[in-house]
């Protein structure tokens, strides 16, 4: 192949007279759009007003992406220092989802606080929604080509069976790269697929959000191993690699904890949404 003639794909999707709009935007945006949906439609069927879902998307929206910024940005900050006028630009990438998950569950709790309602239900709720949201905007750093992995050859992404036009998107610089954001997103789809299922199963209170945690944690994990752009603790560790094994360890910490002190009494499917 003459890799001259490989070209990316333009990540901005149109223009509206000299306003960009990128497709890391949109696919991000749809991806929120998708999950507030399903999470709508779900709390309708545990009796809860659709309206609560959209005060709380009202505020958990803008504050999880403005501390996912955040997050990004403190990690980077030997860069940002000195090009102080990027930092609001996050239509380039650059948002941590660390960071916005924290924002996310701060904002449920004060909410749900302010509301009377169990936080956990909320997140059990949304725990599906959130895994699948998280799948869709992956594909904006594969807008972006960002989000990958170490350098690999052309013959070992077509040995796995991908579609030219993510092969000929992971080709950066003169070098194929490992989509190691299709890795994440194909995780998070099956990790959303296993919550739907879980549902059935009726966990109690709060076990499949912590679910979500673990298994979203455990997959990141590795597949941040693999990743050239992670944002490091320190010169041999990488912060998402330590915040996901504390996720998986403070959540079967409070699973266990939750049933021995009964305060995970009620199941998934009880329709009472009243704090607990």
């Amino acid at each position: 192949m003459n890799m001259d003639n490989i070209k990316p794909l333009n990540p901005i999707a149109l223009h509206l007279g000299s306003f960009e709009v990128h497709w890391y935007g949109i696919i991000i945006g749809c991806g929120i759009a998708i999950g507030l949906f399903l999470a709508i439609r779900e709390g309708e069927k545990l009796g809860i007003d659709k309206d609560l879902f959209a005060d709380l998307m009202i505020w958990a929206i803008p504050i999880s992406i403005i501390c996912a910024r955040i997050y990004y940005v403190l990690f980077e900050w030997s860069y940002y220092s000195v090009h102080p006028s990027e930092i609001i630009k996050i239509w380039n990438g650059g948002i941590a989802i660390h960071g916005g998950l924290i924002g996310a569950i701060l904002t449920a709790i004060i909410f749900s606080k302010a509301k009377n309602v169990s936080f956990w239900k909320l997140a059990d709720i949304c725990a599906p929604s959130l895994i699948l949201g998280q799948a869709i905007g992956r594909w904006g750093n594969f807008m972006n080509q960002e989000a990958h992995g170490q350098e690999v050859s052309r013959t070992f992404l077509e040995h796995l069976h991908l579609p030219d036009f993510i092969i000929n998107q992971m080709y950066i610089n003169g070098h194929y790269y490992h989509p190691t954001f299709l890795y994440e997103s194909i995780w998070d789809i099956v990790g959303f697929i296993i919550l739907i299922y879980l549902r059935r199963v009726n966990l109690r209170r709060g076990e499949l959000f912590l679910s979500y945690l673990i298994w979203y944690s455990i997959g990141r994990f590795f597949i941040e191993g693999m990743r050239t752009d992670s944002l490091m603790l320190t010169s041999n560790l990488r912060m998402a690699q330590m915040i996901s094994i504390a996720l998986v360890v403070v959540s079967i910490i409070l699973w266990v904890f939750r049933r021995k002190a009964g305060y995970s009494a009620m199941h998934y499917r009880e329709t009472t949404i009243k704090q607990s």
